[in-house]
């Protein structure tokens, strides 16, 4: 059996070659029999093979005899929500987020919306897949559950409502499943939403969710141009990341928006923790002390965040890949908290969004993340090392490997999956500073890389 489609984090394949109906039974039987999980949430997005794939899981649950709790047509975070404000015992997201059409997955969390990844049991369930079943002496049961309302109550109450105002905002699905929770906040808020391929579509008319990608970024800039909206948003497939566009149009970098939040968090809370990944640091590290809070860098990647965040009791974590995880959500993260703060800055400060973002990418400019293949990062990224920590204010490795100078720093990390190398560099107020250091580590790396 094709086991391929179990990665580090979660589930990913070609439907039906690496992920099918067959295979999703018994991992739904194989879920059970690892974690001992009897309360199970189920939730599956707009792929067109999702409602097929989300009834053979739940077969499978059921057949080792726990209880499912179908919440039907969902975005990722509506199952983690689910899972801990119900108190069942874990939940299952069908979804492969921002891949192909072709293509479907599973997120699997334990009790409390914990993640279960390789390292705690994604692992033990592949292989627990391979081994004869046999049914439980009882069936568990199925059982629908409606959680809109209780899901966007919650949202709600990051934001107080009574000084949100009337404003212009575009709100881009991307055919992905937003938009539904789009229209469920709609008549509950003072704002008007410019909706742009807002309807669910498992075709994906026009091209797969993805807003990091330039080509899927010009129809939200230019509708917020066109309306004169005070900002954008576009979400990936299950809405589990947002990005934001400044009343102009212009796309914003994910690490500004990571500052942002931490900033408003902080002075809403009186002080507290947020943890940031380390690829970009010097803003959100400023911000986060100029509110009285204190930020700690962690590991890139969700299970380290939210790990770290409930080690810490954090109220905040954020990175600059636009995963943006909240205490109050199950230390989980959300696409649609983040856009809620930031209309609520925006109608309680009068400010414009690109006023907020200018005036950090001035104090922080930064290359955004460049990436490179390499045939042996290993050796290009200590060679780079050995070179540049010679006279370094630190080193450090939380990361990859984080050399900072007095007045400019740079991360630089390789893939978990490809032969691919990450770039981050930023400065201390000093654009030509900044390009003049990532153009010549790009240069190292292209002569080491030979």
């Amino acid at each position: 059996m094709d086991l391929s489609c179990f990665k580090a984090y979660d589930l990913r394949g070609r439907v039906p070659e690496q992920l099918n109906p067959e295979l999703a039974e018994k991992i739904g039987r194989a879920y059970v029999d690892v974690t001992g999980a009897r309360k199970v949430i189920v939730g599956y997005d707009i792929r067109l093979s999702s409602p097929e794939i989300a009834e053979a899981l739940s077969a499978g649950l059921m057949a080792a005899g726990a209880d499912v709790f179908d919440i039907g047509l969902c975005g990722t975070e509506q199952v983690y929500f689910a899972t801990s404000h119900y108190g069942m015992d874990g939940g299952i997201m069908v979804t492969a987020s921002h891949n192909p059409k072709d293509h479907n997955g599973m997120k699997m969390v334990g009790p409390e919306s914990r993640p279960i990844s390789s390292d705690n049991g994604l692992n033990d369930i592949r292989d627990r897949v391979l081994q004869p079943f046999t049914d439980a002496p009882l069936r568990g049961r199925r059982e629908s559950l409606a959680v809109a309302a209780a899901y966007v109550d919650h949202l709600l109450g990051y934001v107080d409502v009574a000084t949100l105002k009337p404003m212009k905002i575009v709100v881009n699905a991307g055919n992905g499943g937003a938009g539904l929770v789009i229209d469920d906040l709609e008549p509950l808020l003072p704002f008007s939403f410019i909706k742009v391929h807002h309807r669910p579509d498992g075709n994906f008319p026009n091209g797969v969710p993805n807003p990091i990608l330039k080509e899927n970024q010009a129809v939200t800039a230019d509708a917020v141009v066109e309306h004169q909206a005070a900002m954008g948003i576009a979400w990936d497939g299950d809405y589990d990341r947002c990005f934001f566009f400044d009343e102009n149009g212009r796309f914003i970098e994910g690490y500004y928006i990571v500052g942002l939040l931490a900033d408003q968090f902080l002075r809403k809370a009186g002080g507290g923790k947020i943890i940031h990944d380390p690829r970009l640091t010097w803003n959100t590290i400023d911000l986060a002390q100029a509110a009285g809070g204190k930020a700690i860098e962690s590991k890139t990647g969700h299970a380290f965040i939210k790990q770290r965040m409930r080690d810490e009791d954090a109220l905040y974590g954020g990175e600059m890949s636009a995963h943006h995880y909240f205490r109050d959500f199950a230390y989980c993260d959300s696409g649609m908290i983040p856009w809620l703060l930031v209309a609520e800055r925006l109608c309680q400060s009068g400010q414009t969004l690109s006023s907020l973002i200018d005036a950090r990418i001035e104090s922080y400019p930064a290359s955004g993340e460049i990436n490179r293949t390499i045939d042996d990062p290993r050796k290009v990224i200590a060679a780079i090392e050995a070179k540049y920590s010679i006279g370094a204010k630190s080193v450090s490795h939380v990361d990859g490997v984080s050399i900072e100078f007095d007045d400019w720093r740079f991360n630089l990390r390789m893939s978990n999956t490809e032969p691919v190398v990450r770039l981050n560099v930023e400065s201390r107020g000093d654009i030509p500073l900044m390009n003049e250091k990532t153009e010549e580590l790009l240069a190292e790396m292209e002569r080491l890389n030979k």
